[in-house]
């Protein structure tokens, strides 16, 4: 369970979220970067942007696919990790530390409680 922070909540589709003050931390799990190998591009969504839980806001790009990015929770884009865009291996390289994608002003916090902890996403990846 090591590769799951503890203090981070999960979706199914292997966001991750941060849940610290009015601007939460969104990336992308340690699963999901070792399914998809070799990241090769990100596209981010525009700051400003206002999302749904389960919306699409995004896709990464593998030497193997194509992969959306959902939005875990609904809220404001207030940021987003150009670094991990014009980088892509840094996603690879530290998911839950320089890898992350962007930061929301949530608008529905009680979502959080909607989201997996470490424990059940550990169980979900290694039941699929």
């Amino acid at each position: 369970m090591s590769d799951y922070p503890t203090e981070l909540r999960y979706t199914n589709e292997h966001e991750w979220v941060l849940a610290a003050g009015d601007r939460w931390r969104i990336g992308i799990t340690s699963f999901a970067t070792k399914t998809l190998g070799d990241l090769v591009f990100i596209e981010l969504p525009a700051v400003g942007r206002v999302v749904e839980m389960g919306e699409a806001i995004g896709t990464i790009e593998s030497v193997k696919a194509v992969s959306e990015i959902f939005s875990p929770i609904s809220g404001k884009i207030t940021a987003v990790n150009e670094a991990a865009s014009e980088d892509p291996e840094t996603v690879g390289e530290t998911p839950y530390g320089d890898g992350w994608l962007i930061e929301i002003e949530p608008s529905k916090r009680g979502e959080l409680d909607e989201l997996l902890t470490a424990e059940a996403y550990a169980k979900h990846v290694t039941e699929a």
